[in-house]
């Protein structure tokens, strides 16, 4: 797969399509993706339906957002690696100026009541949209499993060991992710035999112990790096590999401000991955928020302005796909395992109730997330300015 490499799309004309979407993308990767369709491929005809479909697949291998790995290929696409570079960076600026302006607001020493309201409810919402998220990618993850019952069985238990590893580990999910993908290999035996198989955890658990050891932009850095390289199964898989660092470890920022930090990337414009924006700013202000932003979204310019003229080979490799198979059940089940530290730490009874509303809108009648973060904060806002108890 081969950018274009020619002037007939100019980069101002990037510059803004992509600036575009970043701006209005509201909804999630599938909103993003049928934007860059209908604009990319059907109204601009810029890259051939084959090609964009294409790219779809082959960035769904890759770790990380995979609607910012679209964007960024797309504009790769057409312009090499200098249209990849303007072409991410302004799909992703406009919300990331958004949620650091938010944060700003919801992170304030003394916010004002109705703000903490609108927080308390909206945060009291994101388990269940924790829950939908897992529960959305489990058909094309089951999918995977086309080998018969004994792929079904360990599919299963990948899914549950990440689900128990999404509610209890924190900071270590990363080492379950990736040894679900290898135990994956090995069980199919389509890997290499020997230490090999061993490489990826054995080179990633050096880097643990220090990272947890250090203080500051290191570990803050730390973090972001997992969020952007090491998230395999959507953009959701970043509460459980967050949370615990974020809240229980480093202690950046209390339990009902991370919920408020993943509101914030549910219902601002662009990636759900810039929730990171928001750990970073209550980690260490704007710098810290530009810092974390930074680091989570550069492995997808590296994976893709690096990776792309490979693809195909990517998308037929019996061992990247048995990978993705076990780290994608693993991840699916820790968004889901995380829904319950983030529901227990829902500290008043008011919030129960606005958790369980947001459950059957969204699992039972299936209805956009947004509207429901929205309509919760709303709820929240009533409670607190009718002098009920909110979060501080």
């Amino acid at each position: 797969m081969d950018a274009t490499s020619d002037d007939t799309v100019p980069l101002f004309s990037i510059a803004r399509e992509w600036g575009r979407i970043g701006i209005i993308g509201f909804g999630g990767p599938p909103a993003h993706i049928a934007m860059m369709r209908r604009r990319f491929v059907e109204e601009r005809e810029w890259i051939p339906a084959r090609d964009f479909e294409d790219g779809i697949a082959a960035t769904n291998l890759l770790p990380g957002p995979a609607s910012t790995q679209l964007a960024i290929f797309c504009a790769w696409r057409l312009r090499g690696t200098v249209g990849a570079v303007i072409g991410g960076l302004c799909f992703i600026l406009p919300g990331l100026s958004i949620i650091l302006v938010l944060a700003a607001v919801f992170l304030a020493v003394h916010p004002p009541p109705w703000i903490e309201g609108a927080a308390a409810g909206a945060g009291a919402a994101v388990p269940a949209v924790a829950l939908q998220a897992a529960a959305g990618l489990i058909p094309a993850s089951w999918a995977r499993t086309a080998g018969g019952r004994s792929a079904r069985i360990r599919w299963i238990a990948y899914l549950a060991v990440g689900g128990a590893a999404g509610a209890t580990l924190g900071p270590l999910l990363v080492l379950v992710l990736l040894g679900c993908g290898l135990v994956e290999i090995a069980s199919s035996g389509t890997g290499r035999s020997g230490p090999s198989r061993r490489r990826p955890s054995a080179a990633f658990a050096p880097l643990v112990a220090p990272a947890l050891a250090a203080g500051g932009l290191v570990s803050l850095a730390w973090v972001a790096f997992k969020v952007g390289a090491l998230s395999y199964g959507g953009g959701f898989v970043i509460i459980p590999l967050m949370q615990h660092d974020a809240v229980h470890t480093y202690h950046w920022m209390t339990a009902a401000q991370f919920l408020d930090a993943v509101a914030l990337g549910q219902i601002t414009p662009g990636p759900v991955v810039q929730t990171v924006a928001v750990v970073g700013y209550a980690a260490a202000g704007v710098l810290g928020g530009l810092l974390a932003t930074a680091v989570a979204f550069a492995p997808s310019f590296l994976f893709v302005i690096g990776g792309a003229p490979h693809f195909d080979r990517l998308r037929h490799n019996a061992a990247v796909q048995r990978f993705l198979t076990g780290a994608g059940a693993g991840a699916i089940g820790a968004i889901a395992g995380s829904s319950i530290p983030l529901a227990l730490s829902l500290g008043h009874l008011w919030q129960v109730g606005v958790l369980l509303v947001a459950a059957v809108w969204l699992l039972v009648l299936k209805r956009p997330t947004v509207p429901a973060l929205l309509g919760a904060g709303g709820l929240g806002v009533i409670v607190a300015l009718a002098g009920g108890p909110v979060p501080h």
